[in-house]
């Protein structure tokens, strides 16, 4: 079976400790066809606090993401010339939160150095991170009125085409499962996502499975099964693999459902991106 690992965190991560090299040398181990480190860089927080109005303060718990960004895209660049004919490694960022800075996002789509950008939304206009939000406090209404808002800013980044793969589109219900025990139904969300996914396949872009969910509680990939066939079913071809490795132990983590899950679903060839350009590796 083909493996590739192409969303995965280090030390240049707000949320992350991994050391590189350790990072590096666990793929080499587990021989990926391909390994892109994807550190954070969030739009909205991209400057130092200072440079923040008090009411975008409030919502935000991390600075310096262009900091961040610039010291992972040095370190992984110098390390592809390290370990070259070894390791297919990418240079990549998870990019989020691109509506909420468009001028950024435009900067970073601008590096030449980069081979590959997720982009993602872990926190819609005036409200923190999902990660953060107290579900209990919130009637399901309420609740439904979040994710509305959360899959209208999906789609409407997948409009702005800048990035290259969707990052776990169903992250929205990590936390208010794994932490709250609160299942909500998506599925009232399913014309909105399925419209995200035809201006996806009709820019060439990809969205991919995101194993983190069978690891930590979830249950299930970031998306499963039917949203990854309704995603081929609307006509896309470029689906990725990730772990979303914040350890060194996590990459390449249950990578192996994931390839099931693409199969299953109708793909018959995985998706890397070097020069920002899709490469493809047939399942086998």
């Amino acid at each position: 079976m083909t493996l590739m690992d192409c969303h995965t965190h280090t030390q240049f991560s707000a949320d992350s400790e991994a050391d590189i090299i350790e990072c590096v040398e666990r793929a080499c181990e587990l021989g990926l066809a391909a390994y892109a480190i994807t550190d954070h860089c969030e739009c909205n927080a991209w400057y130092a606090e200072e440079h923040y109005a008090p009411e975008e303060r409030a919502v935000l718990d991390y600075y310096n993401y262009g900091a961040d960004f610039e010291n992972s895209a040095a370190a992984v660049t110098a390390l592809k010339e390290k370990y070259a004919g070894r390791l297919n490694l990418l240079c990549g960022t998870e990019l989020g939160q691109i509506l909420l800075d468009t001028d950024i996002a435009r900067k970073v789509n601008a590096d030449q150095r980069l081979d590959f950008i997720i982009g993602s939304v872990h926190q819609i206009k005036g409200e923190k991170d999902f990660y953060f939000i107290d579900y209990d406090k919130m009637t399901m209404d309420e609740i439904y009125v979040l994710l509305e808002r959360y899959f209208t800013e999906v789609y409407e980044m997948c409009r702005t085409g800048l990035f290259d793969v969707l990052g776990h589109i169903t992250y929205c219900l990590r936390y208010m499962k794994q932490r709250h025990g609160i299942c909500a139904d998506i599925s009232r969300f399913d014309d909105i996502i399925a419209e995200s996914f035809r201006i996806l396949a009709r820019n060439g872009k990809g969205i991919e499975i995101n194993t983190s969910g069978l690891r930590q509680g979830f249950g299930d990939s970031f998306p499963g099964l039917k949203y990854t066939k309704l995603f081929k079913d609307l006509g896309g071809e470029i689906l990725s693999i990730g772990s979303d490795a914040h350890f060194a132990k996590d990459i390449g983590a249950d990578v192996e459902t994931a390839v099931r899950t693409a199969f299953d679903a109708g793909f018959t060839r995985l998706a890397y991106f070097k020069k920002r350009q899709p490469q493809f590796i047939s399942i086998s």
